[in-house]
This record gives C-alpha cells, sequence and structure tokens, in this order.
C-alpha cells in the first residue's frame, strides 16, 4: 500500500472517529431530538444510567425518541428511565420518571409502537 493511500486512510479513520465522539457528546449534552416535526429536549441523565440495555434489540422505538415522547407530555428533567418487559401494549415499554413543577410524573412510552401507556403523578417528593 502506498504512502498516500495510509495517510488517506488514516485520515478518514480520524475523521469518522471525530464524527461519531460528537455525536454522542450531542446527545449527552442535551441535544434536540425530533417527534412528530417539532424538537423537544432531550433528557440531562447520562446513557449510562439507562436500565434495560439488554431489552432494547427488541425495541422499534429508541430510547431518545421514546424520552423525546415522554418529555414531549410532561417538559421536565428525566431523574430515571428504563426500558421493562412489563404487561400493556407490546409488553416491552420505556418507563420514564419526569419532574417538573407539579411533581414527578411517570410516563411510559410503548417501545414497539410509541403510543403513551402511562401517564400519572407520582407526588411531589419522589424517591
Amino acid at each position: 500500500m502506498s504512502q498516500d493511500r495510509k495517510t488517506s486512510l488514516l485520515a478518514i479513520a480520524i475523521s469518522a472517529s471525530l464524527i461519531l465522539a460528537t455525536g454522542v457528546q450531542a446527545a449527552d449534552a442535551g441535544v434536540k431530538a425530533g417527534v412528530g416535526g417539532k424538537s423537544v429536549p432531550m433528557s440531562t441523565v447520562p446513557t449510562k444510567a439507562f436500565k434495560g440495555r439488554e431489552l432494547a434489540k427488541r425495541a422499534r422505538i429508541s430510547l431518545p425518541e421514546a424520552r423525546a415522547i415522554a418529555l414531549k407530555m410532561h417538559p421536565g428533567t428525566v431523574t430515571d428511565e428504563e426500558l421493562e418487559a412489563e404487561r400493556g401494549g407490546s409488553g416491552l415499554r420505556y418507563s420514564f420518571d419526569i419532574k417538573e413543577a407539579r411533581g414527578t410524573f411517570e410516563v411510559g412510552v410503548d417501545a414497539a409502537t410509541g403510543k403513551v401507556l402511562e401517564n400519572k403523578l407520582e407526588g411531589l417528593v419522589h424517591d
């Protein structure tokens, strides 16, 4: 392989790494995600706090999409998020605890359809 070819491949690899790293940083920094033509702020909960990753292969809706749907229902701060197998809907749902001025809401989003399955006020203080 020529030196020019090696240099070009190295430049491509570095560029791809930087693009990927920028996307991850943007997601962790709370960049807006689009849902239904509208953008809503994403959670400040780091992705590593996500419970139920092993179930993600079965989900048709991604975590960021489900989070955006939940935050559309209750703009606030996501304090907990998980993917869980639970009765109702497709049997697989994302569950979000969202803290806002009126209290903490639990919002469940079907991982197959994106339909809101649960939307309830948990109280002013959430443990």
